[in-house]
């Protein structure tokens, strides 16, 4: 019973006459412009987000910094006071700061690089191969195999 029913529900397709075919050229352009922008949000959306956590962690880098900067300020004050040899723990203090702001600097580099140009080079690129299908120089599946 199942294969009579799915041999009734295959309709043939019907042939669309050139003026079909035509007047559904502004709504297929239209859709294709709406998706190319939609693209272009969502890329641009994801590589501003990346410029805003690499910034955020070059932050966090810099705050290490001048944290560092104020335990090797005070680990000079003691070496040179030569009091007691609290300037060796200030030291190591200062070189563990030291190592986790470049742990940040690597890290929000890396990720500040990710967004950086922040152009929708991907939707450009989409764009291009949408105007070579429509000036009939590629072809309309090249664009799903990548």
């Amino acid at each position: 019973m199942a294969a009579s029913e799915t041999a009734g529900d295959a309709r043939p397709v019907k042939k669309r006459s050139l003026v079909q075919l035509f007047a559904d050229i502004p709504t297929i352009v239209r859709d294709l412009v709406a998706g190319e922008i939609e693209l272009l949000k969502q890329e641009m959306i994801r590589k501003l987000k990346a410029l805003g956590v690499g910034a955020a962690l070059l932050v966090v880098a810099l705050i290490f910094v001048f944290g560092t900067l104020g335990v090797l300020l005070t680990a000079a004050v003691l070496a040179l006071a030569l009091v007691m040899p609290g300037w060796l723990a200030a030291l190591l203090v200062a070189a563990v700061l030291l190592i986790i702001a470049v742990i940040f600097g690597l890290v929000g580099y890396r990720t500040l690089k990710k967004g950086i140009p922040p152009i929708p080079s991907e939707t450009i690129g989409g764009l291009k191969k949408d105007l070579n299908v429509i000036r009939g120089v590629g072809h309309p599946t090249s664009r799903e195999r990548e």
